[in-house]
């Protein structure tokens, strides 16, 4: 159920998808990117490093549990421009629902599109890349649309990360009774990552993400944090010289995600834009240092040099996209820091890798 009002998707390359309109009744463009989750849009939808971007949920039906608005959301807002879906419910069956995906997308001016062939949309995607694209209920002329799409900026080279940041900073978890103070970089981090720290005896400072090393270092923490968040790393050296800063320390760092580009790029190993990136719950990973497999939570759209992390002296592979071969993980042999390219905290998907915050922990007792 949804919307009987049409709706047009238009890709860059001149690919046209009709289908029917959902949320708000307007026009949205972003960079086109697909999650193949079974469950978890609304942490999806709220994850602060999909800014910019229009997903597309392969998951055959969306809206069919409705929202729930404290558990559920990853940050205090949606943050993608638009999603594409093949079947959208109106109607929800959890008693735990606050309201409907529907009320959610209006109230937050989300616009988007269903009834579309997402299975036909992803081989696309596949094949030709991630592009951008343009969600309209309103202007359903290809060509005057193409117009509005032209005016949609590049991921490559955009920094977001200071858009969707914290403006002044916040305290997460009990000072009384915590053991470590650690100060989070927030460059779009999510809830369940600093409720995973917070349960770990950890004390969090959350820092906007163009805080200067001198004003960090001012609360005196124990080790740091660098977050996840959307954008190109490379169009971040504010926070490479802030981590490289916090790497001469020599205290606990660990980063996910964004962070973990940014641990390679403080390192001198540079980052690329994927052909279509990871985004889903299902990515097979292996962990170098114990033999084993888990299946992961990913979202990113870039990856760090697999041939400058060969020739560095200092860095060390730690986990490998059983897929594709791209590197999930490394750490720093002559420093406590390490950092994975997928999210251990897994809010939406599978446990597998939470690990990797007790050994975050474990570097304080080292």
């Amino acid at each position: 159920m949804g919307s009987q009002q049409p709706a047009l998707l238009l890709l860059e390359d001149g690919t046209a998808l009709k289908g029917l309109a959902l949320g708000k009744i307007g026009t949205m463009g972003g960079e086109i990117c697909f999650n193949t989750g079974m469950t978890g849009y609304q942490e999806i939808y709220t994850d602060p490093s999909y800014y910019g971007q229009i997903v597309v949920n392969t998951n055959a039906h969306i809206g069919n549990y409705g929202v729930q608005l404290e558990s559920e959301e990853e940050s205090s807002s949606i943050k993608i421009s638009g999603m594409v879906c093949n079947s959208f419910s109106q109607i929800y069956s959890r008693k735990t629902a606050d309201f409907s995906l529907q009320s959610y997308f209006e109230k937050a001016n989300i616009v988007g599109i269903s009834e579309v062939d997402t299975r036909q949309l992803v081989r696309h995607v596949r094949q030709k890349g991630v592009m951008n694209a343009i969600i309209s209920s309103e202007i359903l002329d290809e060509k005057k649309l193409m117009e509005h799409l032209k005016e949609v900026p590049s991921m490559d080279g955009l920094e977001l990360s200071s858009l969707v940041s914290t403006t002044e900073p916040y305290f997460m978890g009990d000072e009384s009774t915590a053991q470590y103070r650690i100060a989070v970089m927030d460059y779009g981090v999510k809830k369940s990552i600093l409720l995973n720290l917070t349960q770990r005896g950890c004390f969090c400072k959350v820092f906007p993400a163009k805080t200067s090393f001198e004003e960090v270092m001012a609360w005196n923490p124990d080790g740091f944090f660098i977050s996840n968040g959307p954008g190109d790393p490379s169009a971040m050296p504010y926070a490479v010289k802030t981590v490289q800063q916090f790497l001469d320390t020599n205290k606990p760092l660990f980063g996910i995600c964004l962070g973990h580009q940014i641990l390679g790029l403080a390192s001198g190993i540079s980052t690329f834009k994927m052909h279509h990136g990871h985004r889903g719950l299902n990515h097979p990973v292996k962990n170098f240092q114990t033999g084993l497999c888990e299946i992961t939570s990913q979202n990113h759209g870039f990856a760090v040099s697999p041939d400058e992390i060969e020739a560095h002296p200092d860095v060390e592979v730690t986990h490998i996209n059983l897929n594709d071969k791209t590197i999930e993980g490394i750490k720093r042999k002559d420093k406590p820091a390490f950092s994975v390219q997928y999210h251990p905290e897994a809010s939406p998907g599978p446990h597998d890798s939470r690990y990797l915050f007790d050994d975050f922990v474990k570097l304080f007792e080292a």
